[in-house]
């Protein structure tokens, strides 16, 4: 018995560009997962230019969290994308979910304070219209 059940790449319809868009999302969920883990304050300073105060470790805490959920996240992107093409119009639709979520949070819900946006907050946006594309590709068999 193995790991992971035979790859069935040949039963996928779509459109191959939609299989490395995903491919592309796997790679960028996985490394902001690898910095919110590993690095120093988890980004949390350097990168979204939050200051901890006396809640430093609180923040870290939920950082590496949320760094762990990408990489799951992100693997499984990546395992849909490479091995399981039939579930890539799931996963775009995933992805629409996720960022979609992300942008309304940053943007409408829960704006930043001090007019300061880490870089995720302008990157979902765009990701959203991108997966929307790359979704309705996905979705179009080819001829």
């Amino acid at each position: 018995m193995s790991f992971l059940p035979p790859s069935n790449n040949a039963h996928y319809r779509g459109h191959p560009a939609a299989a490395w868009f995903l491919t592309l999302c796997g790679v960028m969920t996985i490394v902001p997962g690898l910095i919110h883990s590993f690095a120093p304050a988890g980004g949390a300073i350097a990168i979204a230019g939050l200051e901890l105060g006396d809640q430093a470790r609180l923040v870290r805490g939920l950082f590496a969290w949320e760094g762990a959920t990408q990489i799951a996240f992100g693997l499984g992107l990546l395992a849909v994308a490479l091995r399981y093409r039939p579930l890539v119009p799931l996963f775009l639709a995933l992805v629409v979910v996720e960022r979609g979520l992300m942008s309304l949070q940053g943007w409408v819900l829960l704006p930043s304070t001090g007019g300061h946006h880490p870089p995720e907050h302008y990157a979902s946006p765009v990701s959203v219209v991108l997966a929307l594309g790359f979704l309705a590709l996905s979705l179009r068999p080819r001829a």
